[in-house]
């Protein structure tokens, strides 16, 4: 039974998803939902089963084999409920636009071929399925506005050339372990240049899909062009577990990752500079949802760190921060998606005092919000909580580096927050909160990042710690409240200090998007800053100009031997034919010369 719905989780969407191209638009809608339902219904279901799948694919041995056990299970029934809610607000923020039909269709296939990747135990189909994605998110940007095209093939490239690289990692690993099945790949060494290679090349496939750098910066295009519900889905939710999950297993079933070792410390490394980069960004954007968009980025580098310590706290950590991101994020897109909805921008320079008017919205915003900063009881608090643990236990640089992005991201949302939310703008007195079908998602997702903080062994007990087993989980206590007094006394500390630098910069300021001017107008970080806004750092447009570079060279040099063939060689035999044509100008005297001198010319060469 179960094998037949692992089946169906990747069938029924894909299948809907292309009805829903044809069908009216009542009709596509409703198929939507019933979808999104049913597989939602379909991952519930399967939640906590172990079942295994084996089908002949594709000739020379290999298989299609899905695999389900309990961390595929945990994943499938997260994304099959994000991807219940984000259908459902959709409805009504996707109802006017005219190519909804494709946005319903890329959705569900979407959600197929999530389902596809998790399930996989097949790495050649887990490929399959991950370039799948790469289809749908390149068609949900593209449908966006009129410079979404643009965005859609910067993020096409971006996340295939690291699809690319992966798949060397891929058949690098097939090679290491003699087998492209998952379940029979076990701790593989990391001993060698070769395997230290291969694990490298897969990490950055799993990275950049949850939108690490230097792979990241198509999601900050993608949140001004693609359809707002497109930003909760993928880079809030579904990459974030599908690209953490990979990394997870990458760590903790493909390679043996130790603790302390020069693999651990560069993922660490990575996560750390993910946090602190991209933070500074957030910082001062004037954007709602190209802020967010930037802690999205910022925030995986705390999955990453966490995983990458090697430690059962920090691996429990950043597993538990995946699904608590998914839900704080996915709730703050979903409250830019009202607030641009009801108000027509997401402007922070022509928002403001609409949280009287939107009070469902503004308590969903600040939930997430908190949750997001580390504020206790909520769920981003504990998460982090063990991240830093891990972190500190690995090198207090690390702890600091993830500490600096926390006091960071705290200006960040009160920055938000009160320039959307607060003050006063004559300009939305009209202004009323969302329809129910918006609302809903929102505050069934806030109320989740609540009651995984307060009651954090439910996620932490039950779901993540017996997904590292219970070897590794041996001696450790997760849930609760955490048991390292100092690192709570340091956080509450940077919360603090957080709130005081906003005070001090609205005062400064005067208006509630100029709480940061003090650190963005710095005489060293401004400068930084230019560059970065001009694109200068931006890997893409960096490739963009040197590909361009040689493209301009190649062509000189093209257009140069064109020249030499089709100017200067022409040139000179039409030279040589008109001086011959004058010497052969039928006297018989010019003859008489010509032949004298070929016959000394003859005698000389052959009596040298």
């Amino acid at each position: 039974m179960m094998e037949n719905m692992m089946l169906l989780t990747i069938a029924l969407p894909v299948v809907f998803g292309i009805a829903a191209l044809v069908l009216p638009k009542f009709a596509r809608e409703a198929a939507t939902f019933l979808a999104a339902t049913i597989n939602l219904i379909l991952c519930l279901r399967m939640f906590n089963h172990e079942a295994l799948l084996s089908l002949p694919w594709g000739g020379y041995g290999m298989l299609f084999e899905l695999r389900l056990y309990q961390f595929s299970s945990f994943i499938l029934a997260a994304a099959a409920g994000f991807g219940f809610l984000i259908s459902l607000y959709s409805l009504h923020f996707m109802k006017n636009s005219e190519k909804n039909n494709q946005f319903y269709a890329y959705l569900l296939i979407s959600l197929g071929m999530v389902n596809g990747a998790v399930l996989a135990n097949n790495l050649v189909l887990m490929l399959f399925f991950w370039e799948g994605l790469l289809g749908t998110i390149f068609g949900l940007i593209a449908i966006g506005t009129r410079g979404a095209f643009t965005s859609a093939i910067k993020a096409f490239i971006l996340i295939g050339v690291s699809d690319v690289l992966m798949m060397v990692g891929v058949m690098m690993t097939g090679y290491l372990a003699g087998t492209l099945t998952t379940s029979r790949i076990h701790q593989l060494p990391l001993n060698s240049v070769f395997s230290c290679t291969a694990f490298i090349l897969l990490v950055i496939g799993a990275t950049s899909k949850a939108g690490c750098l230097p792979f990241h910066s198509w999601i900050p295009d993608a949140a001004l062009d693609a359809p707002l519900p497109f930003m909760a889905l993928m880079p809030a939710a579904l990459e974030k577990l599908l690209g953490i999950y990979f990394l997870a297993r990458i760590t903790l079933d493909l390679f043996a990752l130790k603790p302390g070792t020069a693999m651990s410390v560069t993922l660490m490394t990575l996560g750390v500079v993910t946090i602190l980069i991209a933070v500074m960004m957030a910082l001062i954007q004037k954007d709602y949802k190209r802020l967010l968009s930037y802690h999205a980025i910022s925030q995986v580098g705390y999955m990453i760190l966490g995983i990458g310590t090697a430690v059962p706290v920090g691996i429990v950590g950043g597993i538990f921060h995946m699904i608590n991101h998914a839900m704080y994020k996915s709730c703050l897109f979903l409250t830019s998606g009202a607030v641009e909805s009801q108000t027509g921008t997401t402007d922070l320079e022509k928002l403001g005092g609409i949280g009287r008017r939107m009070p469902v919205t503004f308590v969903s915003f600040v939930v997430a919000a908190a949750a997001i900063s580390g504020v206790p009881p909520f769920n981003g608090f504990f998460s982090k909580e063990l991240i830093y643990d891990g972190a500190l236990e690995s090198h207090w640089i690390f702890y600091a580096g993830a500490l600096l992005g926390s006091f960071l991201t705290g200006p960040s949302f009160l920055k938000l927050g009160h320039a959307a939310f607060l003050g006063q703008n004559d300009t939305h007195a009209k202004v009323k909160e969302a329809p129910f079908s918006m609302l809903l998602p929102m505050v069934v997702i806030a109320a989740g990042c609540v009651l995984f903080g307060v009651s954090n062994q439910l996620p932490l007990d039950n779901l993540i710690v017996p997904i590292i087993g219970a070897q590794r989980a041996l001696g450790h206590h997760f849930s609760g409240f955490p048991e390292n007094t100092f690192l709570v006394i340091m956080t509450i500390t940077v919360l603090v200090a957080a709130y005081l630098n906003h005070i001090f910069g609205v005062g400064r300021s005067g208006k509630g998007t100029g709480a940061v001017d003090h650190i963005h107008y710095a005489p060293v970080l401004h400068e930084i800053y230019d560059r970065a806004e001009k694109r200068e750092f931006d890997p893409y447009d960096r490739g963009m100009m040197v590909i361009q570079g040689i493209a301009g060279a190649s062509w000189k040099i093209d257009r140069s031997i064109d020249w030499l063939y089709s100017v200067m060689a022409v040139g000179i035999a039409h030279s040589l034919s008109r001086t011959i044509r004058k010497l052969h100008n039928g006297s018989f005297a010019t003859y008489v010369v010509w032949t004298t001198i070929g016959g000394v010319l003859v005698c000389i060469a052959m009596n040298p």
